[in-house]
This record gives structure tokens, C-alpha cells and sequence, in this order.
């Protein structure tokens, strides 16, 4: 089992950066595909970047495409998303999850019911 801790949301004006962070602890983060996903207000929990357990691969969503950056330290336990560009349709609260690749499932990135394990999120606010 592994636990995940978000960190660096905040308040940020339209067109600025953040970069948050997750840390995992409790077992080693090469062992899973890790994404973020995040639920704005009123809205149901989107897919918003995932990368597998080498960083070999990384996926978005369109909405995010060309302005987000997801990258991963196993070392250190933790994957990062940068964000740059935001948009005021980005506030929302951001969860990072991870899929246990060893259950030799076909990785559906996109699926918010295909990840095992949760943070417990971090708002990011954009205003305009």
C-alpha cells in the first residue's frame, strides 16, 4: 500500500505557474503509473495527465495539452505536474493517484476508477 500527499496549490492569477508535488511513502513509487486528476467546482473528477512507472510515456488531456508537464523522481518518491498558462477553468482541486502495475491490467490513464490509491488533494485557484 502506498500513500500520497499533494502539496503546492494556491492562488495564482491567469497566465501564471504552479508546480505541485506528490509524495509518496509506504512503498516504492516505481511500482506504480501515477496521474493527477482534478474536480472543479460543480463538475465531476477529470483525468488530467498520467505518466507510467519509467516516465517512458506521459499522456493529457486536451484541456491541458501544451501547458502542463507531468515528470516523476522515483528516487525521491514523487511526481510533479507543472502547470504554466492557467486558466481560470483549471481552479479546481487536484488528486494524484496511482495504478499498481503489477496487476497486468491495461493501464486506462483516462479512468478515474482505474486507480488504486489517492491524496487527498490540493486546491489551485486561478482567478482572472
Amino acid at each position: 500500500q502506498v500513500q500520497l500527499v499533494e502539496s503546492g496549490g494556491g492562488l495564482v492569477q491567469a497566465g501564471g505557474s504552479l508546480r505541485l508535488s506528490c509524495t509518496a511513502s509506504g512503498r516504492t513509487l516505481s511500482s506504480y503509473h501515477m496521474g493527477w486528476l482534478r474536480q472543479g467546482p460543480g463538475k465531476e473528477r477529470e483525468f488530467v495527465a498520467a505518466i507510467l512507472w519509467s516516465a517512458d510515456n506521459t499522456y493529457y488531456a486536451d484541456s491541458v495539452k501544451g501547458r502542463f508537464i507531468i515528470s516523476r523522481d522515483n528516487a525521491k518518491n514523487t511526481v510533479y505536474l507543472q502547470m504554466n498558462s492557467l486558466k481560470p477553468e483549471d481552479t479546481a482541486v487536484y488528486y494524484c493517484a496511482a495504478y499498481l502495475r503489477s496487476k497486468g491490467y491495461s493501464f486506462r490513464y483516462y479512468s478515474q476508477s482505474a486507480y488504486d490509491y489517492w491524496g487527498q488533494g490540493t486546491q489551485v485557484t486561478v482567478s482572472s
